[in-house]
């Protein structure tokens, strides 16, 4: 419940590789409904605008997480995660991440320098500011789920099959993989949707149950998104439904009402 956004992003990891066609475009919107248990916890949205970095045009992507009604009493939480994308590399130049959870917070930027292999985070809450290398074409937590949405190939993958990519998160590179499972068609509250199944591999012990706590249905058509997302968590799960999106770049292919 207290990593919404986070939560949403990191399971969306689902492939690698220089970006072809956009699954995108700006003006894309869609939001998540959570449920912690039985219990309605928050929500999570994800936008793509315009913006200009040193002259060029970019996507500017903002992902916002928190917390409803008496998940919000209980435990408050406001999330906001930003990035600054190159429209043909699908690379970072800046990421941004604000979060206060609980009372816990953070208040970073994180400057990337993909000619040179390195990052430069600022640290605004502690007032200090690090530089770390990075493999090439590392993405941070927010532009990852956009960068990995064009893959070509992703609905050729095979049962059974891993993927990976590096991620910049928490002053550390991960390497992230990620299985595919399968497909299946689900009942949503647009209708039944076709989608591809995945599980990703995540570290175990600090947030998540164990590896393969995490389950993702991503939508079987051009935008690849994700409609349905259930993890085991150290305490309790965690169910997250599609529950509004517009300014999808194709048609969002449901098979039945």
């Amino acid at each position: 419940m207290k990593k919404l956004v986070l939560f949403l992003i990191l399971i969306t990891l689902f492939s690698f590789d220089t970006p072809k066609d956009d699954a995108y475009d700006t003006g894309e919107w869609f939001k998540f409904r959570i449920h912690y248990g039985i219990v309605n916890a928050g929500y999570a949205t994800l936008e793509v605008k315009d913006a200009i970095v040193d002259n060029k045009k970019v996507y500017h992507v903002v992902g916002k997480g928190y917390t409803t009604g008496m998940s919000r009493f209980l435990f408050k939480v406001d999330d906001l995660y930003e990035s600054y994308i190159d429209k043909n590399t699908g690379n970072p130049y800046l990421f941004t991440r604000k979060i206060d959870e609980g009372g816990y917070t953070k208040d970073q930027q994180g400057f990337f320098y993909q000619s040179t292999n390195k990052i430069v985070v600022k640290d605004y809450k502690n007032k200090n500011e690090k530089t770390f290398s990075i493999p090439d074409n590392t993405q941070d937590i927010l532009s990852s789920f956009y960068y990995l949405r064009n893959h070509p190939n992703i609905d050729k993958l095979k049962v059974g099959e891993s993927i990976a990519i590096d991620m910049f998160f928490d002053d550390e590179t991960t390497k992230f993989k990620l299985k595919y499972i399968g497909r299946e068609d689900i009942k949503t509250k647009f209708g039944v949707v076709s989608s591809m199944i995945f599980r990703p591999l995540v570290q175990s012990g600090r947030v998540f149950k164990e590896q393969e706590s995490l389950t993702v249905w991503i939508s079987d058509d051009d935008n690849k998104l994700p409609v349905r997302i259930k993890a085991n968590l150290a305490v309790g799960s965690i169910k997250a439904d599609l529950d509004g999106f517009k300014g999808l770049s194709s048609p969002f292919k449901i098979k039945s009402k």
